[in-house]
């Protein structure tokens, strides 16, 4: 992967691996690689596992993926991630992958848009809205373009903001500040999710109304998540990687499609921003946190 160790993403995966009949140190042992946000050591991680002829590769992450898939034609992968697996030639076909490619994808990169559509309703008199992204992500340009095409839609000026590192967030904090923002909506990317606690610290020490996904940003204080159910994703990939270990091939494993999206709110974040919280979205929240 190419964040940081995260518990919760890694039980998950367990849990699905356990239903597939496999327990880590038991009947199977997992070799862990963490990019720490640096994607390129991607593809000496990779290159690493296939050395070690490793059973089957588990990718989270469409730049995890795609590194995978560069480096071998034969090991099994089973990816996790929000892209068009299509699109990015990693399969053939949802249905048909073909090749030794397969995995489950979630929403968080289509429902980019509907993330600026929440967080306007949450800050209906704010107009200009800025999008923190990550240049290095390989899907920077089409989600920047996505939701600059959403924001014309609903009235809103959208101004994009980079981050690729750490020391990148004190100036787009600033930068928030200075512009008087109405809102941030930060873009689904590994290196963010890897700082998701920092992240929301700081929109919460600047004051600022922002949408991210997951509900560990909410958790930590930020103010909403609007994004796909990765713990199902990630459950699923866990059960794949298992259904591969008996034997069962990547070609003929449709590539599965994680539809639920969910919705979480933190009301103490909202009432310390002088937010009123509309009832349509208390109704459609999963959770709603204090």
């Amino acid at each position: 992967m190419p964040g940081r160790p995260t518990s919760v993403n890694s039980r998950l995966f367990l849990k699905g691996l356990s239903e597939a009949g496999y327990v880590d140190g038991q009947n199977v042992t997992i070799e862990y690689r963490w990019a720490e946000g640096q994607r390129d050591r991607l593809p000496a991680m990779v290159a690493d596992l296939v050395h070690r002829r490793v059973a089957v590769i588990a990718a989270t992450t469409t730049a995890a993926a795609l590194a995978a898939k560069a480096a071998t034609t034969t090991i099994p992968i089973v990816f996790e991630m929000s892209s068009d697996p299509v699109r990015l030639g990693l399969v053939a076909s949802l249905n048909r992958p073909g090749g030794n490619v397969t995995g489950i994808t979630q929403l968080n990169l289509e429902i980019g848009p509907k993330r600026l559509q929440v967080l306007h309703e949450l800050v209906p008199t704010a107009t200009i809205i800025r999008f923190l992204v990550n240049p290095t992500d390989p899907r920077a340009e089409t989600q920047t373009r996505d939701i600059q095409e959403a924001a014309h839609a609903l009235g809103l000026q959208i101004h994009v903001l980079n981050a690729s590192t750490e020391r990148d967030f004190d100036a787009v904090f600033a930068k928030l500040i200075e512009l008087r923002a109405g809102g941030l909506v930060i873009a689904p990317d590994p290196f963010f999710v890897s700082r998701i606690e920092q992240l929301a610290a700081l929109t919460v020490r600047h004051a600022v109304p922002t949408i991210y996904l997951g509900r560990n940003f909410v958790a930590a204080g930020g103010l909403l998540s609007y994004a796909g159910d990765i713990s199902d994703a990630y459950r699923l990939t866990g059960i794949y990687v298992g259904r591969v270990l008996k034997g069962e091939k990547p070609a003929d494993l449709p590539v599965q499609q994680v539809t639920k999206v969910e919705l979480y709110i933190n009301l103490n974040t909202a009432k310390g921003l002088g937010l009123t919280i509309p009832n349509t979205l208390i109704g459609r929240a999963d959770e709603l946190i204090e």
